[in-house]
């Protein structure tokens, strides 16, 4: 994505989108949703492209954060923007717990990690003199009126989500152009050699691991305010990994606007059209169509469509 399309990408995305589809409520929930995803699938995307770790259990992350910001502000009285950052914060501490198995590679690492996220759901479950357990937690305050705007509202959250992924881009794209995210990709290729050569592998690791659950944490707090419930089964939901690794590979995991272009296309695909075509088992189809995806452009959608246009220009 050169400098010239960003600014043109922003400005229909601030703008043009509420200005057509303001008005369709259902059209700006599932955008919404899609934006929940998207922000999900970077983050899952920056463990795996800068950590090179590979994770089943970012619905820990989901949960934990979307858990500590409906509690404390719900039954704490803080306010939702703070609700949101400590949801983050509570995230990266249940990153912390997680520590010990960075020294596990491949299928072992993200074996382990989706036993914790396991385990939060087993503690959000019985811990019922904080969480509610299985009834979970109602009454969950609503994104703030600030300034007559109502971030409450399907438009209003679509600003909120939306500066939200647009940030963690930001970051994103800031660490990866750092040395720290030279290193990361150099580990890549042979981590024993980026020891030798001085760098704290385990430590760059342990960095992406804490900022990738902060920015799942983030999001995992904002969709509690905006669906206003939160129950184990929901907030720690295998949907939380599935759907994010699915949009990130469609879209192309080793990029940063390849996740967000994934989850916008292939929610709005399944909501909109594969659902209207197969009322159930509508996911089939959109099995097919990433398998299509990695057969044919397995680096995803967004280098596609860049070759694509590098050589029309």
């Amino acid at each position: 994505m050169t400098r010239l399309y960003l600014p043109s990408l922003l400005l229909a995305a601030y703008a043009g989108v509420p200005l057509v589809l303001g008005g369709d409520a259902y059209v700006m929930s599932l955008i919404d949703a899609a934006l929940v995803i998207g922000g999900i699938a970077l983050a899952w995307a920056l463990l795996g492209n800068l950590g090179g770790m590979v994770s089943f259990g970012h619905s820990a992350f989901v949960g934990v954060g979307g858990y500590v910001s409906a509690l404390l502000t719900a039954r704490a009285g803080l306010p939702v923007p703070a609700g949101l950052l400590l949801g983050g914060v509570g995230a990266v501490l249940a990153a912390v717990v997680m520590l010990p198995v960075l020294r596990l590679r491949g299928p072992y690492f993200a074996l382990a990690i989706l036993a914790y996220a396991h385990i939060f759901r087993i503690l959000a479950t019985e811990w019922t003199s904080v969480t509610g357990g299985a009834a979970g937690v109602s009454g969950v305050p609503p994104l703030p009126v600030i300034a007559g705007i109502d971030f409450g509202g399907k438009t209003g959250a679509y600003f909120v989500i939306l500066t939200i992924v647009c940030v963690f881009a930001w970051i994103y794209a800031r660490v990866s152009a750092s040395h720290y995210g030279l290193a990361l990709r150099a580990m890549h290729d042979s981590e024993d050699a980026t020891q030798v050569l001085g760098v704290n592998s385990t430590l760059l690791k342990a960095a992406m691991l804490l900022l990738s659950a902060f920015m799942t944490g983030v999001v995992g707090a904002f969709n509690a305010h905006y669906i206003g419930f939160l129950e184990p089964d929901y907030a720690f939901a295998g949907l939380w990994v599935t759907l994010p690794i699915v949009a990130a590979i469609f879209g192309g995991y080793r990029t940063i606007g390849g996740p967000l272009l994934g989850a916008i296309v292939v929610y709005l695909l399944d909501q909109l059209v594969f659902k209207s075509l197969i009322s159930s088992g509508h996911q089939l189809i959109l099995g097919a169509l990433l398998v299509v995806m990695i057969v044919f452009s397995p680096r995803g959608l967004l280098p596609l469509l860049t070759r694509r246009r590098e050589r029309d220009a």
